[in-house]
């Protein structure tokens, strides 16, 4: 695989970790004192998504180690922003779900951010250029999943 790894490839990669470092700052910088964390954020879009899962599973998916999901997890149950139930196959596990106040958090804060990309994508972007970002999104996708 070393020999396919060209210097145009290599530095792709660096601009691409760059740009997207940026943009995730970007959207953080709405982020106020008292809302959900990014990790929290996180978490509560998978379970909203992806529908119920045990905090282990959640663990491996975030790709954290147990101990930190275990302390996200809490927090969110002390807020009311998950709730906690008995696995229906499997007794001993336990389930986490998404409660209705964890999903207006969720809905406000995808708005939020959605409202900054949309006014940012309208007023300095192309259509050309808003077709070619709206391409690439699969791609993206595809590669957050093979990190």
């Amino acid at each position: 695989m070393t020999e396919r790894i060209s210097k145009e490839l290599l530095q792709a990669g660096a601009d691409l970790r760059v740009v997207l470092g940026r943009l995730v700052r970007r959207m953080r910088q709405g982020y106020v004192v008292g809302e959900a964390t990014l990790s929290e954020t996180s978490v509560l879009s998978r379970l909203d998504r992806d529908g119920p899962a045990t905090p282990g599973c959640l663990a491996e998916l975030e790709r954290v180690k147990p101990q930190a999901m275990g302390v996200t997890l809490a927090g969110l149950v002390e807020r009311g922003l998950v709730s906690r139930s008995p696995d229906a196959a499997d007794g001993r596990r336990v389930v986490m779900s998404v409660t209705g106040s964890g999903r207006k958090i969720l809905t406000d804060r995808r708005s939020a951010n959605t409202r900054r990309l949309v006014h940012a994508l309208a007023g300095k972007f192309s259509d050309e250029e808003r077709r070619r970002l709206i391409e690439v999104i699969p791609l993206l996708e595809r590669l957050a999943d093979e990190l």
